[in-house]
């Protein structure tokens, strides 16, 4: 599994134009004062240039910053003849002071994000620990999983995946709990207990998910007010047999799988929608099991909703089914790379809810290649 948010921009850092931002207003102030009277100061652009260096660069940085633009205040004055002017000599006053707050605001907003990080780090850890990797391969399938924590905070995340193999087949589970934080990682730690006591014992995915939602309803009833009706989780439960030929899929609210085969893209949506686990209390009807063929070289894609809820900078939705289309695949792993690296470029590392992600190939050849060469893409289609 790679680590959470990899590859990703983090906040904190900045892109290297903005870092130019304090060298700017310093070669600014120099050209303002030089071309006004010498009555008219721009110690604002001096005071200005070590204040907005403090949260973009280094310690040394921010002091080296702070440095000329004192210097440059200085050379100002002595051009101007002005250095014996105690009137404007408080200029460069103004601008030493404030090259001083610099570096401690520096300092400060360094140790904010050390803390934040060591946040970051336990949370991934916690992750981690909650969703291990699960096996590489069992029998003739081939299994890959990842989890990409959304930078936007350190709060973890709801997304889940299992995969188990049982006497009735190897069964794997996708899903997302509502909300985030520790409340949610209680949550996928009763969902996830649920699905590995439940594969064992129950012969069908109907009452394998009758039995996760059972233990919801349990867990929902110690607690009070709307958490009662609000706790609900999305969930995908599959289970391929020993044969392989076939998949048969549970779908409670959840996005449809992607089952790809020799460049096509097929959505599996189920043959009726459900309502997801925990919501039994509204009186919905069990939901339908379904049947695909699922020969060698498919694989099969499972995933929340934070790969079809990722936007662009128009807003338009990732469509995953779309941008798989004619892709070559090696492995399991391979297609978990491409997805990740696709959904980042289309919301230009802007991604704001963490992804799970669950590939399952059908192969008896794990080195092989399980595609025929794409078919090539529109120009924009890539670049979009």
């Amino acid at each position: 599994m790679t680590e959470p948010g990899e590859g990703r921009s983090r906040p904190g850092e900045f892109p290297r134009g903005i870092r130019l931002l304090p060298l700017l207003l310093l070669v600014l102030g120099v050209a303002l004062d030089l071309a006004t009277p010498e009555d008219v100061s721009a110690a604002a652009c001096f005071s200005a240039a070590p204040v907005v260096a403090a949260p973009l660069v280094s310690l040394w940085g921010t002091v080296l910053v702070g440095l000329a633009a004192s210097a440059a205040d200085l050379a100002v004055l002595a051009h101007f003849g002005l250095l014996g002017d105690w009137g404007a000599f408080s200029d460069w006053i103004s601008v030493a002071t404030m090259s001083v707050l610099a570096v401690f605001l520096n300092r400060l907003l360094h140790r904010r994000e050390m803390r934040l990080r060591s946040v970051r780090g336990i949370a991934a850890a916690v992750q981690r620990a909650v969703l291990p990797q699960p096996p590489s391969q069992i029998g003739p399938l081939r299994i890959a999983a990842r989890y990409e924590a959304a930078q936007t905070d350190a709060q973890l995340g709801g997304d889940l995946y299992a995969v188990q193999d049982t006497p009735y087949g190897v069964r794997c589970l996708i899903g997302d709990v509502r909300g985030k934080g520790m409340g949610a990682v209680e949550a996928v730690t009763v969902v996830l207990g649920a699905f590995r006591e439940g594969a064992q014992r129950e012969p069908t995915l109907t009452g394998l998910a009758e039995w996760i939602e059972q233990t919801l309803l349990r867990e929902a009833a110690h607690r009070e007010g709307l958490d009662q009706v609000e706790d609900f989780t999305t969930a995908v439960l599959t289970e391929i047999p020993r044969s392989g030929d076939r998949v048969r899929l549970v779908n409670r609210g959840h996005p449809a799988p992607l089952l790809l085969l020799q460049g096509s893209v097929r959505l599996l949506e189920p043959s009726r929608p459900a309502l997801p686990l925990g919501l039994a209390p509204l009186g919905a009807e069990a939901a339908p099991t379904d049947t695909v063929a699922f020969p060698p070289g498919a694989t099969l894609l499972l995933y929340t909703d934070g790969v079809t809820e990722a936007r662009d900078m128009n807003g338009t939705f990732y469509d995953p089914a779309e941008r798989l289309s004619g892709q070559c695949l090696r492995s399991p792993d391979e297609l978990l790379a491409i997805v990740v690296a696709d959904v980042d470029r289309h919301t230009r590392g802007q991604v704001t809810d963490d992804v799970a992600l669950l590939a399952i190939t059908h192969t008896s050849l794990p080195s092989r290649t399980v595609c025929t060469p794409p078919m090539p893409h529109p120009p924009d289609q890539a670049a979009r």
